[in-house]
């Protein structure tokens, strides 16, 4: 049986607030630190086109992990709260990781 496929969450956001939204970060990962089915990495991105964009990218060992992630109330409480200091509504984009390779 082949393993669960990788899956990448990309979060697209505006804020002038991105010191507000570090700390809630940081304390979301404090809070959900050990979760068997949180993500796996993130990596920020910050925009030199656009000063205020950011793109998160999150990933889970799997859709279903992703999925069960999302459904947790807490992470819902997590997004409203980053929504509220976002300039623009975050957008999702959701990937099935195909290939990744590793230049180290």
């Amino acid at each position: 049986m082949d393993a669960p496929q990788k899956f990448v969450q990309i979060i697209d956001f505006e804020t002038d607030r991105i010191d507000e939204i570090r700390q809630l970060a940081e304390e979301a990962n404090q809070q959900f630190a050990g979760r068997e089915y949180g993500p796996v990495s993130r990596l920020v991105l910050k925009d030199r086109n656009q000063p205020n964009r950011y793109l998160v990218v999150i990933e889970f060992d799997s859709y279903e992990e992703a999925m069960r992630n999302s459904s947790d109330p807490d992470t819902g409480k997590f997004a409203e709260r980053m929504a509220a200091l976002c300039t623009r509504a975050p957008s999702f984009t959701d990937c099935d990781v195909q290939e990744r390779t590793d230049f180290a």
